[in-house]
């Protein structure tokens, strides 16, 4: 199970790449392989500005559906619309093809509270 270390985590299983004002969000390794087969991936939140822990989208696998949680406050500006066709992305490739959405983000304080590397490794006993 991969965990990158030049990510933040979330204890909700959502990873978060920052770059500057923005940011990437997908789901982790260890969120993916519980879940299983990923059969759809639906985000309508596209250009709404949404505070951190509000939902913005859901997955859909074989046995189950999750919300997905948005790890910092701010608009999403771009869905990885390739996971429309292509959702087994998010098993294959979580932290690469396999993003979700794009935010700019409105309040960077909130990065203070995400997980490191190692606190996510402890969160899933890694």
């Amino acid at each position: 199970m991969s965990v990158p270390s030049n990510l933040k985590y979330t204890k909700d299983h959502e990873w978060i790449s920052i770059d500057g004002d923005e940011a990437t969000v997908g789901i982790t390794d260890f969120a993916q392989g519980e879940l299983g087969d990923i059969v759809y991936v639906e985000v309508e939140t596209l250009d709404e500005t949404l505070d951190k822990d509000e939902v913005f989208g859901t997955v859909e696998a074989v046995k189950t559906v999750s919300d997905l949680f948005l790890p910092l406050s701010g608009e999403i500006i771009a869905f990885n619309d390739s996971l429309e066709s292509e959702p087994e992305k998010v098993n294959s490739d979580p932290y690469g093809e396999g993003w979700m959405i794009k935010i700019k983000i409105s309040n960077p304080d909130e990065i203070e509270e995400l997980l490191d590397d190692a606190a996510y490794k402890e969160l899933i006993g890694a």
